[in-house]
């Protein structure tokens, strides 16, 4: 496991910078799987656009009038953000990042270099000041353009992780009520961006996003399954976070024989020990049944320093197995998108697939369980269950709508 990209350069190609611990691996992947979801979101709404299915809207713009000064300043402090913090920790992060010291630490911290802070902050909004003259005239010119639906992707982008963010971490704490406690008894911005329940996101992401998009004028129907292919492979290449950096989304522990039909599989591809986790998982889990141990000279992985344990006995990598599917279920979806052309029925056959999926998977992972009605339940099988059952419902009266339409 590598739990930020220090390790993952270090052990991969020799060469280590004590400034690329900076870098989350998770963290690293779930900016990716924004990329990712972004880009197919953008092609769909321009595709969409190109059918005749969304138009454009008339804008009255003036070109050629002189720069806010707002923007200026706001140059300028993005400028010192990054010379303040992040120049200070690359000059100084052999000193303080050795002995496994944590970055989080440091990047919410209020020490850095004011010296640094100054020259880009002067330099940054030096140069949006220079853009802002280049492009001015000395006769503004006022005129109407066209709009794209697909030029929101950004914004939308930008809404779908804020309001994502913060409805993991709702979940995740409401899933721990001890952490929940413990939140806001002491609450600190690391403590709030540790842990979170993907479902969580997905739920007050999207109602937040689709709320902002229909404010825009974006048809709620088309915008969903625009997004629905991009949602499940960002999905997928999120999990490829958890994997990575071992972040404790693993499954029950796996003592069993790998079956004949993986034989030619990779042993880790059926039971693994996460060595080098994230966590640095300690003492024995009884919901897991796996013990986390500390790595030995006499064991086949490295030693990281300030992780360095492994799990015992190895556990089913769920992370891996619902990467594998995720992108299974968007190849699907992608080739769906221009066949199906009732608006709403792709995103309802996203639902219920990831919500197949998010169920069966539940059955072999490690997470906290209700009790109903005498019997234990996840969360994730509670929110599965009711996407599945609301992909259906979907289904039935968008056809029968349509059904309707058709008679008139």
């Amino acid at each position: 496991m590598y739990p930020n990209l220090y390790f993952l350069f270090e052990d991969l190609f020799g060469f280590s910078h004590p400034f690329l611990k900076l870098v989350n691996s998770f963290g690293f992947f779930v900016a990716l799987a924004f990329i990712i979801g972004s880009y197919t979101l953008s092609l769909e709404l321009k595709r969409k656009e190109e059918e005749g299915l969304m138009s454009a809207e008339k804008r009255r713009v003036v070109e050629g009038a002189p720069l806010p000064i707002s923007e200026v300043i706001f140059s300028g402090f993005i400028g010192f953000i990054f010379g303040f913090k992040f120049i200070y920790l690359a000059m100084n992060a052999s000193e303080l990042f050795q002995g496994g010291a944590l970055p989080q630490q440091h990047i919410f911290s209020l020490k850095g270099s004011w010296l640094w802070g100054i020259v880009l902050a002067l330099v940054f909004a030096g140069y949006r000041y220079w853009q802002g003259k280049k492009a001015s005239l000395e006769k503004p010119i006022e005129k109407t353009v066209d709009f794209h639906k697909y030029e929101y992707t950004g914004n939308i982008t930008m809404v779908a992780a804020f309001s994502g963010i913060i409805g993991a971490k709702l979940f995740h704490l409401f899933e721990n009520p001890k952490e929940f406690m413990q939140f806001f008894e002491n609450p600190t911005l690391e403590g709030f961006i540790g842990g979170l329940t993907i479902y969580g996101g997905l739920l007050v992401g999207g109602l937040v996003t689709y709320l902002y998009a229909r404010k825009k004028g974006i048809p709620g129907l088309h915008l969903l399954d625009s997004a629905a292919p991009g949602l499940m492979l960002a999905y997928g290449v999120g999990r490829i976070g958890c994997q990575v950096s071992g972040d404790g989304d693993w499954g029950i522990a796996n003592a069993n024989p790998k079956p004949e039909w993986m034989s030619f599989l990779p042993d880790w591809m059926w039971s693994y020990n996460y060595p080098n986790n994230v966590n640095a998982v300690r003492g024995f889990y009884p919901k897991g049944g796996y013990s986390g141990k500390l790595i030995t000279e006499n064991d086949p992985w490295p030693i990281f320093e300030g992780y360095g344990t492994y799990l015992d006995p190895g556990v089913y990598p769920t992370a891996f197995y619902e990467t594998v599917m995720a992108i299974a279920i968007f190849i699907l979806l992608w080739s769906l998108r221009k066949r199906i052309k009732t608006a709403g029925i792709l995103f309802a056959i996203y639902l219920m697939f990831n919500g197949f999926e998010r169920f069966w998977i539940e059955k072999i992972r490690v997470n906290s369980v209700y009790k109903i009605f005498g019997s234990e339940i996840t969360q994730a099988e509670i929110i599965s269950t009711l996407m599945f059952i609301a992909g259906m419902v979907m289904i039935v009266l968008l056809l029968k709508k349509k059904k309707a339409q058709v008679q008139q």
